[in-house]
């Protein structure tokens, strides 16, 4: 049962993939390549799984949630121990009893940090949600893609809010594989999804000199948007890149973050170019 979970797991996460660049490249973009591998993992399912994940993806492309503390992580629904148990011994497939998505015991990168209490104090807004001065890396000494995600991945770790700097990046880089988030423009989006226990999180970094990304012809990446998404937080995540992208195809905004010199300065920048298209 495990092997159908890590597929249910594959098959989720090229579907999500699939939506990203439909939110980057619009309607018209050539996913030929993705979506003959998406049925084709459809296909070879058992019938019985295929006929769930069928009618699970009908209402919503995340059909699969970890558990997280006892919990669903999509819907929040506690899970009965018995169940929970189920869950981890990993010999039959486990519905949530609220959401009716699919359950699986995660493995990889823990959340550290706990997530901030609601208060009467001042709403933070755009992208102090999701992100802040110690989390901006003016001038990145990186050359490839892998050192670029490296240095993000270890920003996290040093903020203590992930446990493990160096699995992070492995799993941005296994992202990598299927379709690369270099999108042109000078502009990359590498991100793990399935960090639980936070909010998505954004680490932003520069390169003036531009870094190689991808094995072929690929444009020189110039400005690195490196998220932890909870899974949770999947289709809110084409919001953010929608936000991205757009102010960083200005060359007022461009050239402002590539000039900053110090974490302040890149933060002032990131909230000024994005301060209409992310609320």
């Amino acid at each position: 049962m495990r092997s159908t979970i890590d597929r249910l797991v594959q098959l989720q996460e090229l579907t999500l993939i699939r939506d990203e660049q439909r939110s980057l490249h619009g309607a018209g973009a050539d996913l030929t390549s993705l979506n003959e591998r998406i049925d084709g993992m459809i296909q070879e399912l058992d019938p019985a799984v295929k006929a769930i994940y069928l009618r699970l993806s009908k209402k919503d492309h995340v059909i699969i949630a970890p558990l997280h503390e006892g919990k669903c992580s999509m819907c929040g629904m506690s899970i009965a121990i018995s169940q929970v148990q189920s869950v981890k011994q990993c010999r039959t497939l486990v519905a949530c009893p609220s959401c009716a998505r699919i359950l699986y015991d995660p493995n990889g990168v823990k959340w550290l940090a706990e997530r901030p209490k609601r208060s009467s104090g001042e709403r933070k807004t755009g992208l102090a949600r999701f992100s802040s001065p110690a989390l901006m890396l003016p001038h990145l000494k990186a050359k490839s893609a892998a050192e670029a995600v490296a240095e993000l991945a270890n920003a996290l770790e040093r903020e203590k809010l992930v446990d493990d700097a160096a699995t992070l990046a492995k799993l941005a880089m296994d992202r990598e594989a299927p379709v690369s988030t270099n999108v042109g423009r000078g502009l990359a989006f590498p991100h793990v999804r399935g960090i639980e226990g936070g909010a998505l999180t954004l680490v932003f970094g520069t390169s003036e000199a531009g870094i190689k990304w991808g094995d072929g012809d690929e444009d020189p990446v110039n400005f690195v948007f490196f998220s932890t998404i909870p899974t949770a937080a999947s289709s809110f995540y084409l919001k953010i890149l929608a936000g991205l992208v757009d102010p960083f195809s200005k060359d007022v905004n461009r050239k402002a973050a590539l000039a900053a010199e110090t974490p302040d300065a890149l933060w002032k920048a990131l909230t000024k170019a994005t301060r209409y298209s992310i609320k």
